[in-house]
């Protein structure tokens, strides 16, 4: 089992930065597939950002290219997201999200890969 607490969530303006957390406490964190969902009022749940648990490869959806950054620190058993030039189109509630298990140097998208979920962050922004 792996449980995952997410932070860092709040109202912000459009353009400002916001950098959200995941710590995650259970089994071999360092061994699992780590990603970011939002999801808004009346839209389905969404990837963000994934990480893979080997060589630290990175997956961004292109509605954030450019503009979020995901990272994890294993000995600190915690995932990132760096939220930079946000938009009231980021509004949504943030959900941390842990693979099954490990899948080496790929980077997992698919929701269905993901069996472990935090409680969600609501990022609010205004225009």
């Amino acid at each position: 089992q792996v449980q995952l607490v997410e932070s860092g969530g709040g109202l912000v303006q459009a353009g400002d930065s916001l950098r959200l957390s995941c710590a995650a406490s259970g089994r071999a964190f360092s061994n699992k597939g780590m990603a970011w969902f939002r999801q808004a009022p009346g839209k389905e749940r969404e990837i963000v950002a994934a990480i893979s648990s080997i060589a630290f490869n990175t997956y961004y959806s292109d509605f954030v290219k450019g503009r979020f950054t995901i990272s994890r620190d294993n000995a600190k058993n915690t995932l990132y997201l760096q939220m930079n030039s946000l938009k009231p189109e980021d509004t949504a509630v943030y959900y941390c999200a842990a693979s099954a298990a490990s899948a080496g140097p790929a980077v997992v998208t698919t929701r269905l890969s993901y069996v472990y979920w935090g409680q969600g962050t609501q990022v609010t922004v205004s225009s």
